[in-house]
């Protein structure tokens, strides 16, 4: 391509970085960059935004530090508003623009919007490989077909993934021709919005995030393997929404650890570039496979006879269901938007099993308040959870949330610093506080059915119910 090129460089929310932007340094090695933000009323429209108001927190702190970066080497984020699907089309026959480049977006949905945007445009739309690891739909059973099962996907992966190393950051992308500043709006705040700040959020941008990455390494990957599932430590390394808003490349929090694991192999190490690979497999069922976005995996669990409890749903929403971890997990992430890994487990099979609602509705209310909300990841943790997805937990398996809280957060922290109406209470009775005797309940300050409910559903009779549920509806032997 000559030096007279001028290249659109849409980010869109999935790579709000500038080091280890492949398709803006591609465009800068060729001629003029114009980076382009659309504020689409898809996404940003404040009836639609306000349903996502820790995504939206964490974006448009991470579009506002896109811009400064942009402007510190020498260039300009031009804001657009507008369907995306009629924007760019327009400024790329207003701008003279020689072509088009961006990420590719995996979701069913984007896809089917970069076709018809490609259909529209008269110059070329180059879609960069960068969201996974290894391009999705590559990697194939000896038969050809999608892998379904995670333990051979990984193998594969293992041994045909070829990684590129990160790129730095662009020094100088020079101006954005004048046409193109003419055009540029306002990045929009919260307030406009309707969405108040929530200081609990974490701090989205390029800075914020590779300082998150550094002090992982730095501080907790070496407890990764053990630390990983406990639910009192900090211990996980809270990267999932940098790599969501693509802040961090996928690529370069790869190679930050695997550098560390070839010098010091570690089972730490291994056990978080598992995690990596893990979150590859998901996107790549999602690729193809399109349809699990709103139907399950195995076709047996369609028409489950899930159960309508408006009661239960709530209970299980605001953190009242009587199970200190699921309780102590729902308020994290209605506060935070943020909860646990280990945690998202124990609730996700909670309410599938033990309330028997269905496995979507949780997955949309984790879309809603997840920072890190992830359509591919969600969805696959979703369907493992209730048994109904690719490589899912066996449907007999059913978490005892009693269990699952003593061994995975066996002095109580986890629920003493989300559920403070139990933080008196004796670490022997914090996952069970009906099993505590009157006088230890008095002493402690409580009243079970006021400060804090009583079980909503016992676990061995939920456990029954779900599984002769289940074997029915699945035509399992007894």
């Amino acid at each position: 391509m000559s030096s007279r090129s001028r290249t659109l460089v849409w980010f869109r929310g999935k790579d709000l970085r500038i080091a280890d932007h492949e398709p803006l340094i591609r465009a800068a090695a060729d001629g003029e960059v114009i980076p382009v933000f659309v504020f689409d009323p898809y996404f940003f429209h404040p009836q639609r935004a306000r349903k996502l108001p820790h995504r939206m927190q964490f974006l448009l702190e991470s579009v506002n530090e896109l811009s400064q970066n942009l402007v510190s080497v020498g260039s300009k984020l031009v804001c657009l508003s507008g369907r995306s699907s009629k924007v760019i089309p327009e400024i790329v026959a207003a701008w003279n623009v020689s072509r088009v480049v961006a990420y590719r977006w995996v979701e069913p949905f984007g896809r089917v919007r970069d076709a018809g945007i490609a259909r529209d445009l008269a110059v070329p739309f180059d879609l960069y490989e960068g969201e996974t690891l290894h391009p999705p739909g590559h990697l194939r059973t000896g038969k050809g077909d999608p892998y379904s099962v995670f333990t051979p996907f990984s193998r594969a992966f293992r041994r045909e993934a070829a990684i590129p190393k990160p790129l730095p950051a662009p020094q100088d992308l020079g101006p954005v021709p004048r046409a193109a500043l003419a055009s540029a709006g306002e990045i929009p705040g919260l307030a406009q919005l309707g969405i108040p700040v929530n200081p609990n959020i974490q701090e989205g941008g390029e800075a914020p995030g590779q300082k998150r990455l550094a002090d992982f390494i730095r501080e907790h990957l070496a407890d990764y393997a053990h630390g990983r599932d406990q639910l009192g430590e900090n211990a996980t390394s809270r990267l999932s929404a940098d790599i969501k808003f693509g802040t961090l490349s996928i690529r370069s929090v790869w190679w930050a650890v695997q550098e560390l694991s070839t010098t010091k192999p570690t089972e730490s190490a291994e056990r978080f570039l598992t995690e990596l690979i893990w979150r590859d497999f998901s996107y790549s069922s999602l690729w193809d496979r399109p349809e699990l976005l709103h139907a399950p995996f195995r076709p047996a669990w369609a028409n489950f006879p899930w159960r309508d409890d408006p009661e239960a749903w709530e209970a299980w929403v605001s953190g009242r269901t009587g199970y200190p971890v699921i309780d102590a997990a729902a308020r994290q992430l209605t506060e935070t938007g943020f909860m646990h890994g280990r945690a998202r487990m124990i609730t996700a099979s909670f309410l599938c099993k033990h309330l028997l609602l269905d496995y979507r509705r949780g997955e949309a209310h984790f879309m809603r308040y997840l920072t890190d909300g992830d359509w591919a990841q969600n969805n696959a943790g979703w369907q493992w959870s209730a048994g109904c997805g690719c490589d899912a937990q066996p449907y007999f398996r059913v978490f005892n949330p009693v269990s699952q809280g003593q061994r995975f957060d066996p002095d109580g922290n986890y629920v003493r610093r989300w559920l403070p109406e139990l933080s008196s209470l004796p670490t022997r009775y914090i996952h069970n506080p009906w099993l505590a005797p009157p006088d230890v309940l008095t002493l402690a300050g409580i009243k079970l059915g006021d400060d804090y409910p009583e079980p909503i559903v016992d676990h061995a009779f939920a456990r029954n119910r779900f599984l002769t549920v289940a074997k029915a509806h699945l035509n399992c032997p007894n």
